[in-house]
């Protein structure tokens, strides 16, 4: 046991490391990727005039010359490069998605793409004085050496690639992601499209009119500005080469000590000591679901440890927090951040079939999230004893003329149906909307639901010896949404305790034989005052807190 924990301290200090340089890259990045942005903004006032563009590089230089941006930008720069370094050398393998292969890519070319940009206008000013401004820059790039100018646009876009690659990493967890995804792809496609536009434009209108815009100022001269342009490359290729053969050494070292996984269907990884466990699956090619990438940001890669548990070193506090949220089992851990140190028994928890890979990977509600929602559950009353007296396909055709009612109730308050339960139905609303929109939806659905029946009622008045009764239950808070069960029974549902409460306030409904009961949670949200309704305080099996609720004996009586 003390060799394992004596291991141990070593594994959850390079943890912690990790998680730090993690978020230090992403600060740098957000620094590099605002950079971006505001040159290419500058870029496209090129489709005004270069006049507009002179103007915003004006605003641009006061923003990154000044001392301040300066250290931010070009320590920004350097860091990130630095730990994208340290992130190429932490990793145990380069087997990985395509969408990390290539930001990591990426990431390591962009300093060699853009030294020459960087020596032509930043080093040249700051040894020269001399400040190449658009005019001098457009005809340098776009009349003189157009091969030198797609160069840098080309070096420009990857740049942009590579941000975007880096937030959608960063925010695809996030459960708004989804909602504002289009938005943000937009985004990523017009800012390069425009400023590629915009310097194009600036380009045509040199070419069509050269002595509008003067000659090219002469420039100092500088004795070291010829050295600048090597320098940078042997510093950039030589840290790049340092890290690779780093890589090489360590792998040689690790590999005199190998620790095997085992899987189920007889799959067996064999990798050196202080690899993890998704990295195993990578290494042997065996199916493993990540879908944060392996960044311990989600728990779509857990594992239940079969054997050799007792022998492993413990959980991280990245990896505890994540088991934690998902009330994992002691014997569940995250694979992309248990790295074993004897053998050990594992099997993945999240399907890897059609059902887990093919919509893992896609976009939206499909990896499941967790949102704010609006509950409605609706159930008939003494339906059971009323089918009891009639033929079956008189029982099925009024189920479905009720089904139909209350699924165009729902669908016309902007609600959608999750299933329908025998003859209860199960009805979600906020999925796009905020959720006061949501709980205001639910109740309007509710409302309606009430109208469709005593509709529904009226017209079957002489075939029923009773009217149909309901009972029904409102209820708001967050939820996981995702789709959910095997092959076509697959659909987008939501489970959580916010499910299980709207599920017993509904039990509440029929117990006090009331047509509907509201938590206080969705009446806050809808903006309802209901100070002069009945309230009681309702304990949910299961919930610490108890659930304040709203009893409202005729739903109508609430009112449009």
């Amino acid at each position: 046991m003390r060799s394992v924990q004596g291991g141990a301290a070593p594994e959850a200090a390079a943890s912690q490391i990790a998680i730090r340089s993690r978020e230090i890259r992403l600060v740098t990045g957000l620094v590099l990727g605002a950079f971006l942005l505001t040159h290419f903004s500058n870029h496209a006032l090129g489709l005004v005039s270069v006049e507009a563009m002179e103007v915003g590089r004006a605003w641009f230089n006061r923003l990154w010359r000044n001392p301040v941006g300066t250290v931010l930008l070009y320590g920004s720069i350097l860091v990130h490069f630095l730990l994208a370094l340290l992130a190429l050398y932490r990793r145990r393998t380069l087997r990985m998605p395509l969408r990390e292969a290539a930001q990591l890519a990426l990431g390591v070319s962009l300093p060699f793409l853009l030294i020459a940009h960087v020596v032509g206008t930043r080093i040249e000013w700051a040894l020269t004085g001399h400040d190449s401004g658009y005019p001098e820059v457009v005809r340098n790039l776009w009349v003189l050496n157009p091969d030198i100018g797609a160069r840098q646009a080309i070096a420009l876009v990857i740049a942009w690639l590579h941000g975007c690659l880096g937030i959608y990493f960063w925010l695809r967890p996030k459960p708004w992601f989804s909602s504002a995804a289009l938005i943000l792809y937009t985004g990523a496609i017009l800012v390069p499209v425009l400023a590629l536009l915009g310097f194009a434009e600036a380009g045509r209108d040199m070419a069509e009119a050269p002595e509008r815009f003067g000659q090219n100022p002469a420039a100092a001269p500088a004795d070291f500005l010829p050295m600048a342009g090597p320098v940078l490359y042997a510093l950039f290729g030589g840290l790049l080469a340092a890290t690779v053969a780093a890589r090489f050494i360590r792998s040689g070292l690790l590999w005199s000590r190998r620790v095997r996984v085992f899987y189920p269907n007889d799959q067996v990884a064999t990798v050196p000591l202080g690899f993890s466990v998704l990295e195993a699956s990578r290494i042997a090619g065996i199916p493993h679901i990540s879908v944060c990438g392996g960044r311990g940001r989600c728990s779509t890669c857990r594992v239940r440890v079969l054997e050799g548990h007792h022998r492993q070193p413990p959980p991280t506090a990245q990896e505890r927090g994540t088991l934690a949220r998902i009330k994992a089992g002691p014997n569940v851990r995250l694979a992309c951040q248990f790295r074993p140190t004897h053998d050990v028994s594992v099997v993945p928890l999240l399907s890897t079939g059609r059902n887990g890979v093919t919509s893992l990977v896609r976009s939206g509600r499909a990896q499941g999230q967790e949102q704010e929602i609006a509950v409605l559950f609706c159930d008939l009353r003494g339906f059971t004893t009323l089918a009891e007296r009639r033929l079956p396909f008189d029982t099925v055709f009024i189920l479905n003329r009720y089904f139909e009612a209350v699924g165009e109730s729902v669908e016309d308050a902007g609600g959608y149906i999750d299933k329908f339960i025998g003859d209860g139905v199960l009805a979600l609303f906020g999925l796009r909307t905020t959720p006061q929109q949501a709980a205001q939806q639910a109740l309007d659905a509710a409302l309606r639901i009430k109208a469709a029946l005593a509709h529904l009622n009226e017209e079957y008045e002489s075939e029923f010896e009773r009217p149909l009764r309901i009972a029904m239950s409102l209820h708001a808070g967050p939820a996981i949404v995702g789709q959910m069960g095997y092959g076509q029974a697959t659909s987008l549902t939501a489970v959580g305790d916010t499910i299980n409460a709207a599920s017993r306030l509904e039990g509440l409904a029929k117990e006090l034989d009331v047509e509907l009961v509201i938590s206080e949670d969705l009446a806050t949200r809808a903006g309802l005052d209901l100070s002069d309704r009945d309230r009681q305080i309702v304990q949910i099996r299961g919930r610490a807190a108890p659930l304040g609720s709203w009893i409202i004996p005729q739903a109508d009586s609430l009112g449009r």
